[in-house]
């Protein structure tokens, strides 16, 4: 039983510090994302590392839940493969855990962190809630600003953080940089955070290891692909390690996630060698994409790319029209022209992710549906499906009709009409649906059809100016009779090369018509406009940018709301305000 709670009820007042942190937040996933690379971890697992971590789950029974956890084996093990004692690593709930114990342990009230920005931002809520300020020294592209870094260190400096790869950048920190800063400032504890460090070009952590004043953190959530276990760990000197230990609880990792791990990191180094290179490659390829898009990429050493777009939302809304996510800064003034994609590491996602930008920044072809987006058929085929249900002593309203298209699998209105007077309990044959709906479309010798009351809903001026920088074709769900009149009548049709038709292949959303209209163009790149689910859901799955065009007679922003869900990368009023999002 879910009870209500007033928000007044409520007295207890928040610490201050508490009130000034923003929460970390993680952007939702729309339900057609199928292929989220918004965030940084892995989000595809090879068969054969499927395989191995099965393997490994398949260990483990109830006794391993049983009891608290112990990290000592995978401490050790950690030390081996780093060549340290046992005493100078910390197991932590991730290398989140450990960034938050090694600041605990030397902020307070009074002291300072130094830190660039951007950067990964749980660093400075960490220092606050700590106690510590943070004063952050400006750093989006470039070499790192050491000198900055020194000139800010005051009496109060407690912890200066580097993060190596930096996110959201992907750029480097020079092992001499952080050499120099640990030097110069000995008495400063230097934190180096080296969740991405395995895609790095160089390892820093054996020669980091003779600084006492340098504590590094690391994770397995990364290269390692294992989010779901919350498992990193610090290394450093034994003193510092042992006030991190002091810092937080005993037992704040699974004891199932410890032996996962361990199992793990003894099992996975050479599949996990060849997902990096992996990666690496689709990073350089990735990069140099993106500038040939017009985009400018950053230079990176993690497992994405940050780069600034003309037009950031849009390449973001358009690659999630094909499925795919990325991560935007809208929020942020440094990164607000920015987008962060991550490299999938996997043959044929890298491709899908290859494909779909250059669908949205350059295509070859638009793709029309017909009705509500050349046609106003508002008063022809909807005002046919209204008629033909009455006529059989049945009230069917437009907002009836517009909740059926929504629900998808409603591209031909005929059967549309025949599930319609089914909802209302009359079961007819689709054979007397067609017959009474043809009726009232077709018109007769002496009575003209519904039909004849379709417009145009772009010029013909338009049409020829996008059709010099486009190839063009409809894909309708009409039979080919009704297509081909209303576009000669209409003196439109020889200004496109291909149009496929209800007789031409299954409907939408299949993606077949789709398909056949990007093979009469001989194109491979398009965007495709439509106004109704089914339109969007069968562009998305042929590899065409959805966009949405709110069908004349309904009301906008349920009709906007209604083809957003459906996973529109933008949705147009008019059709004719495409030519702003082509620009």
């Amino acid at each position: 039983m879910n009870r209500e709670q007033s928000e007044s009820s409520l007295t207890v007042l928040p610490g201050p510090v508490v009130v000034q942190c923003r929460p970390y937040v993680i952007p939702p996933k729309p339900k057609f994302i199928d292929l989220p690379l918004g965030n940084t971890e892995r989000v595809i697992v090879s068969e054969e590392e499927a395989e191995t971590l099965n393997s490994i789950l398949s260990k483990f029974d109830a006794n391993s839940i049983v009891g608290y956890p112990n990290s000592s084996e995978l401490q050790q093990l950690l030390a081996e493969r780093l060549e340290v004692l046992p005493d100078r690593v910390l197991v932590t709930a991730g290398a989140d855990e450990a960034l938050e114990r090694a600041l605990e342990s030397v902020l307070g009230p009074g002291r300072e962190l130094i830190v660039t920005s951007p950067t990964f931002e749980m660093i400075p809520i960490y220092a606050r809630l700590a106690g510590g300020n943070v004063r952050q020294i400006p750093w989006l592209d470039g070499a790192y600003p050491v000198d900055g870094v020194l000139e800010a260190v005051g009496a109060d400096t407690a912890v200066i953080a580097v993060v190596t790869p930096n996110n959201p950048t992907g750029a480097v920190v020079s092992l001499v940089d952080i050499q120099r800063i640990a030097l110069a400032v000995p008495h400063i504890l230097i934190l180096v955070d080296m969740a991405y460090s395995e895609f790095a070009d160089v390892n820093l952590t054996g020669d980091l290891l003779n600084h006492p004043n340098v504590v590094m953190t690391r994770s397995l959530s990364k290269a390692w692909g294992m989010p779901g276990l919350r498992v990193g760990y610090a290394v450093g000197d034994a003193q510092v390690i042992s006030w991190m230990r002091r810092a937080g609880g005993p037992y704040t990792i699974s004891g199932l996630s410890l032996s996962i791990a361990e199992e793990r990191i003894r099992q996975g180094e050479e599949s996990i060698g060849v997902y990096v290179q992996r990666v690496r490659a689709e990073r350089s390829k990735l990069t140099t994409l993106i500038s040939e898009l017009g985009g400018r990429p950053l230079p990176s050493q993690a497992n994405f790319v940050l780069a600034r777009f003309e037009n950031a939302r849009w390449v973001r809304d358009g690659l999630a029209g094909l499925g795919i996510g990325s991560r935007s800064f809208s929020d942020n003034e440094e990164l607000k022209h920015t987008l962060r994609i991550s490299c999938p590491g996997d043959q044929s996602a890298f491709a899908r992710l290859e494909h779909a930008f250059k669908a949205v920044l350059n295509p070859e072809a638009i793709l029309f549906d017909l009705d509500g987006v050349l046609a106003d058929v508002s008063a022809s085929y909807r005002m046919s499906i209204i008629e033909t249900a009455k006529s059989f002593g049945v009230s069917i309203t437009v907002d009836d009709i517009s909740a059926i298209k929504a629900r998808g699998n409603a591209n031909n209105d005929w059967q549309v009409t025949q599930r319609l007077l089914l909802d209302h309990g009359l079961a007819l044959s689709l054979a007397e649906v067609i017959g009474r709906f043809e009726s009232l479309y077709q018109g007769t010798e002496t009575e003209p059809g519904l039909r004849a009351t379709e417009t145009l809903l772009v010029e013909r001026p338009w049409l020829e100016l996008l059709g010099r920088r486009y190839s063009l074709a409809v894909v309708t769900g009409r039979p080919r009779r009704d297509a081909e009149r209303f576009l000669h009548d209409n003196g439109i049709r020889d200004l496109f090369a291909a149009l496929v038709c209800m007789e031409d292949a299954e409907l939408k959303p299949s993606p077949m018509p789709v398909r056949l209209a990007l093979r009469h163009l001989g194109v491979t790149r398009a965007w495709m406009l439509g106004d109704t689910p089914d339109d969007l859901v069968a562009a998305r799955a042929a590899g065409v940018v959805p966009v949405g065009v709110a069908p004349p007679g309904e009301v906008l922003e349920s009709a906007k709301n209604t083809l957003i869900e459906a996973g529109a990368a933008c949705v147009l009023e008019k059709t004719e305000q495409l030519m702003e999002k082509l620009k």
